[in-house]
């Protein structure tokens, strides 16, 4: 339907960011890895997955096209929404996904907001002949400012995924010393999870 979608970011909230598209204002549902990558006044190209509903229809953005291959397979296994789906992408990296599957460690896929032991296994059996091998790709995106910005960019992702204020403050604390001189978000932020889901 809609491959991909380039304009100039008109907005960027807690989960979703407006591209403006021949005069058009579209809205598309992003990670917080890939919203702390966009700027407000600039122009993104990014891959898009559009997601119909009797009720609603829901265009998801992503870094690449690996992340959006990730999340539209991951939709393929029984009980995994978009919901779920962009908390996987969200959490791991296209290559953290198919590890976990490929070697079926439940532990790591328990880790995403809204996956219990049950599901994990599930996923882990139904997708391990499709989702292919690790493919070796860097994803790492550095946030392109260093300091601080990245520690509310990182809170408000976790936020965004259902973490209290309190214990998203907690979490970035904890990850803090990982930072170092260009912070990358998106790195941040699966750290702070690990560390929350560990508590």
């Amino acid at each position: 339907m809609i491959a991909f979608v380039r304009g100039e970011v008109a907005a960027v909230t807690l989960t979703s960011a407006v591209l403006e598209v021949g005069g058009v204002g579209l809205e598309l549902m992003c990670t917080p890895g890939t919203l702390a990558t966009l700027r407000v006044g600039r122009e993104a190209r990014l891959p898009t997955s559009m997601v119909v509903r009797e009720d609603s229809l829901t265009v998801f953005g992503f870094l690449d096209e690996d992340e959006k291959q990730v999340f539209e397979i991951a939709q393929t296994a029984s009980g995994v929404g978009p919901k779920v789906a962009q908390a996987i992408v969200a959490v791991m990296s296209p290559d953290d996904v198919r590890r976990a599957i490929a070697a079926e460690d439940v532990k790591a896929l328990t880790r995403v907001p809204g996956i219990g032991q049950k599901g994990a296994q599930r996923i882990i059996l139904e997708l391990k002949d499709r989702i292919g091998p690790p493919t070796g790709g860097a994803h790492a995106v550095a946030a392109p400012h260093a300091g601080e910005p990245w520690r509310a960019q990182v809170q408000q992702g976790l936020v965004g995924l259902g973490w209290s204020a309190k214990e998203s403050e907690k979490a970035v604390d904890a990850v803090a010393d990982q930072a170092g001189d260009a912070p990358d978000v998106g790195a941040l932020l699966r750290a702070a999870l690990r560390t929350l889901s560990r508590a």
